[in-house]
């Protein structure tokens, strides 16, 4: 079966695991969706993920191991895509959102990798808008 959007797969997997309490979850790995999250692990949404090659499979697997606080409440809150195949978002330096008011943070494509709103902000560098996290 072919995927359209395997970003938005990656966040709904993520997204269900932490709704059922799950310690960990596996998807197909790619490059993007290991720097997406490289970027969640330094935001400390997640406590840490692998890329797992499986001997007889042609594509690696992604690991994401999920963070929970001290209670088993989720670190992870939320998770929202903006842009999709169907309708790209790209966002200029000036126009990269803050989300909840700093608490959560926007994932941006940008020509210097994969960035944080705030980091892109930072490197005065836009791109395209991918998701929301909080």
């Amino acid at each position: 079966m072919s995927m359209n959007d395997p970003i938005a797969d990656m966040l709904t997997r993520i997204r269900n695991a932490v709704l059922s309490r799950h310690d960990a979850v596996t998807m197909p790995a790619s490059k993007m969706k290991v720097a997406i999250a490289n970027v969640l692990k330094e935001e400390g949404f997640i406590k840490d993920f692998a890329v797992l090659a499986e001997d007889g499979k042609p594509q690696p697997s992604l690991k994401v191991e999920l963070n929970y606080g001290g209670r088993k409440q989720p670190v992870l809150t939320g998770l929202q895509r903006v842009s999709k195949p169907g309708l790209r978002v790209y966002v200029q330096r000036s126009e990269i959102p803050r989300v909840y008011g700093g608490l959560g943070i926007a994932i941006l494509s940008t020509p210097k990798g994969i960035l944080t709103g705030q980091e892109a902000r930072r490197q005065n560098v836009g791109g395209e808008l991918l998701c929301y996290v909080w």
